[in-house]
């Protein structure tokens, strides 16, 4: 019951865990009282690169022989390319995520880049930024993506003996 939605619901859900993270992601730790502002982004940074692709994966429906299919390779790929086009499109218009556990948002990395100043933000620090994000969601995704799956039952499955009585493991 719990595993029963389709191949579009189950992208729909993993992308909007990873933009409640990415949109968490913005928040200033300082924030944040005693412990809890080390254990928060932490926690926004699971749902982006673990939480959504694992969560994906497990609620998307399956025949119960079914292994790694062409649309299970391809579900890492499509949810970290519609993942990076929200974060391109949250980075400009939000800002840039806290990367450290004493930074501030400094804003919107539109008009940091158009913008001369003290938190100018350069073209190449910016294409750096995306390019390491891009690297990290294929393959955060695709590994996930494909360890869940292996892990719902197709992992490890052979059958002995080769007799009348077979035994499935």
């Amino acid at each position: 019951m719990f595993s029963k939605v389709s191949y579009r619901r189950g992208v729909i859900e993993g992308v909007i865990l990873f933009t409640l993270g990415r949109l968490g992601a913005l928040i200033t730790p300082s924030i944040f009282p005693d412990w809890t502002s080390v254990v928060a982004p932490l926690i926004f940074m699971t749902l982006e690169y673990i939480l959504a692709p694992y969560w994906a994966t497990r609620r998307i429906a399956a025949p119960k022989r079914e292994r790694l299919s062409k649309r299970f390779w391809l579900l890492g790929p499509l949810l970290a390319s519609i993942c990076f086009i929200i974060d391109l499109v949250i980075t400009l218009s939000c800002g840039l995520p806290i990367t450290s556990f004493l930074g501030t948002q400094l804003g919107p990395a539109l008009p940091r880049l158009l913008n001369d100043g003290p938190n100018h933000l350069t073209m190449a620090d910016f294409a750096l930024y995306e390019f390491r994000t891009i690297l990290a969601l294929f393959a955060f995704y695709t590994m996930a993506v494909v360890c869940t799956k292996l892990s719902q039952g197709g992992f490890l499955r052979f059958t002995m003996p080769a007799g009348g009585n077979r035994v499935t493991l």
